[in-house]
């Protein structure tokens, strides 16, 4: 704060417009009708005094406004530096009792936060780790915030292990980046196993400070597939339920994607190495579709797939909060959202380039093979 009100006075009395200021110069004689803010900085920066006209206070307004603080904030600075110069900058005192944690103890928390872990368990509470230092779980848990420090959380990770990992992620990237001219671009993958739910007891609605409340338990009344082709430069997806996803629904659906494409385009399909994907049918398929090329996603990156964004909306959407007394109607609402989706049909925007992604992996990989792992 004291920085950005300082760096504000500054501010407002180099552009305020005065016409009349002086300071000392070192002859002993004074400057005035001096050619502005050039002039009136050096003179700060050379620890020369400054002396202001009454009209000064003028400016209070326009700095508080532009710093974001009161205006008595301002004038208690402005006076303090033209009282004290550069030693009426630094920070009193502040009120209070004495500082009780030593630096040692802050040190000692992170490090075993970070290094050890307490005996018969994973991970370090507050409780047990105040307990161990010396001081109280509420500043242990001041300095795990300092520090960014979060013992209690934990995330998963999977680097992918394909051999062409680096040429799959530049051809997909390149998909989304620069579509080919006179072609369609697909994500394509299947969300299987959809079961349709029915909980035990009726749904409690929404009221005012209670959410909306559902039984835990549930009977379920049977599973479909949906596969999607997600085109990427409208956001129009293209659906078909099966029961299964064998190698001969996808190459089905195949054909439903070729049905509802213009003839004249060629046809980019992405999507990931599921053996169905790969089947001698789907071959056989491919060579009587010669404007039709799969582009495979590398090995345990499915979040490179357009389409698994738009599942996650499907999930969120339709289906998480979703109640369903029969396979028929879980069909009919996934209809249903799906045919809305299409009437207001937007692109997801992809924003990362090949380059980036490999330099992020590449940093995460020298991170986890380091000694300390």
């Amino acid at each position: 704060m004291t920085g950005l009100v300082v760096c504000g006075l500054l501010w407002g009395w180099a552009t305020a417009g005065l016409r009349r200021w002086c300071y000392p110069m070192p002859s002993g004689g004074c400057c005035r009708d001096g050619p502005g803010a050039g002039r009136l900085l050096r003179a700060w920066r050379y620890g020369h005094g400054l002396c202001w006209p009454a009209r000064t206070a003028a400016v209070t307004p326009r700095v508080a406004a532009r710093m974001g603080v009161n205006r008595g904030t301002v004038t208690k600075w402005r006076a303090r530096f033209l009282r004290d110069r550069l030693d009426g900058l630094a920070d009193e005192p502040r009120p209070g009792v004495p500082r009780t944690i030593t630096d040692a103890q802050v040190e000692e928390v992170v490090v075993r936060t970070l290094e050890e872990t307490p005996e018969g368990a994973t991970h370090w509470s507050k409780r047990e780790l105040a307990r161990t230092v010396g001081i109280s779980p509420a500043s242990v848990l001041r300095i795990w915030h300092a520090f960014g420090l979060q013992p209690w959380r934990t995330e998963t990770f999977k680097i992918s292990p394909d051999p062409l990992l680096i040429d799959k992620i530049r051809d997909v990237v390149g998909l989304y980046l620069a579509p080919p001219a006179n072609a369609a671009v697909f994500a394509v993958d299947e969300k299987p196993q959809i079961q349709a739910l029915e909980r035990t007891a009726p749904v409690l609605p929404m009221l005012p400070g209670v959410p909306e409340r559902r039984s835990f338990d549930y009977v379920r009344h049977g599973t479909v597939d949906l596969f999607a082709a997600l085109n990427t430069a409208t956001g129009r997806v293209i659906t078909k339920l099966s029961a299964q996803h064998r190698a001969v629904d996808f190459r089905d659906f195949l054909d439903e994607i070729d049905r509802q494409t213009e003839p004249g385009l060629a046809v980019h399909v992405i999507c990931d190495n599921l053996s169905a994907h790969k089947a001698p049918v789907v071959h056989k398929w491919l060579l009587a579709h010669p404007r039709f090329r799969l582009h495979f996603t590398p090995t345990y990156s499915s979040w490179i797939n357009q389409v698994e964004r738009w599942f996650a909306e499907l999930e969120r959407r339709c289906l998480e909060r979703g109640v369903f007394c029969s396979l028929d109607s879980l069909k009919a609402a996934l209809e249903e959202w799906i045919k809305v989706w299409n009437e207001e049909a937007r692109p997801f925007k992809w924003t990362k380039t090949a380059d980036q992604i490999l330099d992020r992996i590449c940093r995460y990989c020298s991170r986890i093979s380091e000694p300390a792992h």
